[in-house]
Parts: structure tokens; sequence; C-alpha cells
């Protein structure tokens, strides 16, 4: 019986991780394809995209703490059969997420220079970015709205349609990038511009693609009465444990983006160095955020069923797995260092700054991968997502941001000592994590708990 069951769980975990590693890998691709062409205009031109690609990073937050909390609850209706609450989940994250899409939308079409401002005072660095983020502000819209039908899609079995969609918006994003940037085939040459154009136009074919998959391959659908009359039990539940959820990734969130405007504020070379770092985690640990968003439906569907004690022998397996590729990932980051400067033209003070921070990813990319699936997934599945938010919290506030702060502004310490303390926030909350994971207040069917 043991065996049918470590059988089960692999199908399942594999089913899961490998397609969502995948679109995780091709997601982060976007990022590296703006850098590499952009770096053949200027430094400054990459380093002003990457500044004003923190915008949608930061709507992303907000976007994903909607999404990623009506997955926790998507996850168990879906294991107990209960089709009819999924489809209000849906209609009421989409309720939810209309006026945050909205603002972003806003901010950056109509005052792009104030929303720019808060990342950097270098001058040239904000002019750059005001007609990126003016012309990227559409692709908000579409992106916002495929993110939540995608989590619908996820839930219900159709994973690889979303792999499909994420490749299909990377390459294709990759060839408009190339052809706006650069003004080919008789196009326009639009420098940073068409690099806006290119990110529009291929969330707006993956907005439509997955809107097909869920006409075509569902029988759920977006009903009025379920955007706009969301019964009294569903929007409680969600808010309980989705409201955690969310303010989780706003600190989170925001506590990185402050991390990006406290090197920003370090000069160009500081900044550009940093924004290939983080392009660089972001591809390391997309097996990481997969193994996380995989723990939420595996763990999630066997609590919904009421098969507690198997989910809790499925947390004990993806700890061991989570750490086990940390070390392996934060290794390879390490490893590419010298990959990566080959390929770069940077300055010769940004390529000495690039070379030490990626040697840092290596433990940083170790506390990533555990506390993304603790926290992020297994926690998650079983609706304990204040203490991700207490933990968090406390990490990035009490600790890394005005430490950062001091460091770089009061103290005028060196630049690599600065991005050290900045980038000890997985590293310090480890140990509470693991106690925290060893209670077992996950193991809880949360969809029939009383409110």
């Amino acid at each position: 019986m043991t065996v049918k069951k470590d059988t089960t769980f692999r199908k399942k975990l594999i089913s899961l991780i490998l397609p969502m590693t995948l679109q995780n890998f091709v997601w982060a691709l976007v990022p590296v394809s703006d850098a590499i062409m952009l770096l053949s205009l200027s430094q400054e031109a990459m380093t002003s995209v990457s500044l004003a690609s923190k915008v949608p990073f930061v709507l992303t937050l907000f976007t994903l703490s909607i999404t990623s909390g009506g997955s926790i609850l998507a996850a168990q209706y879906w294991g107990k059969g209960d089709k009819e609450s999924v489809e209000k989940i849906f209609g009421y994250m989409f309720l939810l997420s209309l006026p945050i899409m909205a603002v972003f939308f806003c901010c950056s079409m109509f005052m792009p220079q104030g929303v720019i401002g808060i990342f950097t005072n270098e001058l040239e660095l904000i002019t750059n970015a005001i007609p990126y983020l003016r012309l990227a502000s559409f692709s908000y819209v579409f992106m916002t709205l495929a993110l939540i039908f995608e989590t619908l899609l996820k839930n219900v079995g159709f994973v690889k349609q979303c792999t499909i969609v994420s490749i299909v918006i990377v390459f294709l994003n990759i060839i408009l990038n190339a052809i706006f940037i650069f003004g080919l085939f008789g196009a326009p040459e639009m420098g940073i511009e068409g690099a806006a154009l290119a990110t529009s136009l291929s969330n707006f074919v993956g907005f439509v693609m997955c809107l097909i998959f869920l006409l075509k391959l569902t029988k759920f659908r977006l009903r009025i009465s379920n955007v706009f009359r969301v019964d009294k039990e569903l929007r409680m539940r969600f808010s309980k444990y989705t409201l955690p959820y969310l303010m989780n990734q706003i600190s989170w969130g925001f506590g990185f983006a402050m991390i990006t405007i406290i090197m920003g504020h370090l000069g160009t070379d500081a900044a550009s160095a940093n924004a290939i770092a983080d392009i660089v985690k972001d591809l390391v640990s997309c097996l990481c955020f997969a193994i996380a968003g995989g723990s939420v439906i595996v763990i999630g569907n066997e609590l919904g069923a009421g098969k507690l004690e198997l989910a809790k022998q499925y947390g004990q397996k993806l700890f061991k797995i989570t750490i086990i590729s940390g070390i392996i990932l934060g290794l390879i980051a390490a490893a590419a260092a010298p990959v990566v400067l080959y390929f770069l033209n940077l300055t010769e003070t940004a390529e000495h700054y690039l070379f030490i921070m990626l040697m840092m990813c290596s433990y940083y990319i170790l506390g990533r991968s555990i506390n993304s699936t603790l926290i992020g997934g297994i926690f998650s599945a079983g609706g304990d997502t204040k203490f991700g938010f207490i933990c968090d919290s406390v990490t990035m506030w009490a600790f890394i941001v005005p430490v950062g702060f001091l460091a770089a502004f009061v103290f005028d310490w060196p630049v690599m000592v600065v991005y050290f303390l900045l980038n000890l926030d997985e590293i310090v909350k480890i140990p509470v994590v693991i106690a925290h994971y060893r209670k077992y207040k996950w193991v809880r069917n949360i969809i029939n708990e009383e409110l």
C-alpha cells in the first residue's frame, strides 16, 4: 500500500512540478532577453527597464496573493469534488483583482515619472523609463486576467496548457523585442519603447490563449452572479485564509522593492549589477517556486479529501526534496558567475559587484527554496497563512530594510556589505520556519472548519 501511495505522490508531483518549472523558467527568460538586447543599446537602457519592471512585479504580488489565496481553497474544494464552489472562487478572484489592476494601469500611464522616481534618483534612468512605463501599462491588464484564468486551469488539472501559454508568451516576446527594439523587417526602430510594445502584445496573446483554453477545456464560466453576488460564507472563508497571505505578499513585496530602491540609489553600477543578479536568482529559483506551487495543490487536495495523515507524509517528503534542490540550485547559481560575466558588457565596477553578488546567491537560493516551499506551499495548503505574514514582516521590516538603509545612507558602508545585509532575509528566518513546520498546525481541512 505504501508503494502505491509513493507512486501516486511522485506521479502527481512530477506532473505539476515539471510543467510549472518550465513555465517559471520561460517567464524568467523575458527579463533575460530584455537585458541582453537593451545592453546592446547601453547599460543605462537595460537598467532603466529593469527598474521599471518592478512596477508589474509589485502588481503581480497583489494578483498572486489573491490567486494563491483562491488556490488554497480551490485545491481543497476540488479534492472534495465541489465544482460549484471552485467556480465561485473564480468569480471572486476576478472581482478583487479588477481595482488593483486599474490602479497600476492608471499610475503607469498617467504618472510614470512619479512611479519610476520611487526606485531611483538618476535622471537618465528616469527619462528612459517614462515612455517604457506608459506603453507597458497595457500589459498589466492582460497579465492580471491571464493569471486569474491560469489559477483555475491549474487547479482543475490543466497545468500543461498553462505552460504552453507561457512558452508562447515568452518566445513571442523575444521575437517582438528584436523586431521593435532594432527595427527589423521594416518595423520602426523603437529602442526601449519597442521592449514595452513587445511585452504588451505578447501578454495580450497569452490572455487570449488562456480564455480559449478555459472555454474549450472546462465547464467553468465567469458568471456575473459569482462576480458581484458572492455568498457570505465563501467570502468569509476566502478572507480568513487569504488576507494574511495578501498582507504577507504586500509586506514582503514592498520590502523587496525597498531593497531595489536602496541599491538603485547607490549608483548605476550597483543598480545594474543588482538587476542582473535578480534575473539569475529568478532563473535558478524556477524549480523552488514550482515545488511550492505544486505543494499547495498536492497537499491541499489530500487535506480537502480528509486524508490528513497522508498529507502530513507528503509534507515530510516535500521538505526533504526542497532542501536537496536548494543546495543544488545554490551551487548552480554560484557556478554560473563566469558564464554570465562572459556574455555581458558591463563596466569593470559593475562586473566586480555582479561576481560577488552571484557568489552570495549560493546560500540565498537554499534559504529561498526552504522558505518558499514551507511558507508559500505546505503551510498555505492547510490555511496556515498568519505565520508567514508575521515571520516575513518581522524579518523584512524589523531587520533587513532598516539595517540596509542605515548601512547604505547613514554609515556609508561599501556596496557589497550593503548587498550582503539586504540578502540575509531568507537565511535568518530558516530556524523559526522549520520549528513551525514541525508543529504541524498546517495539517487541517479548512473547508469544513467553522468560521
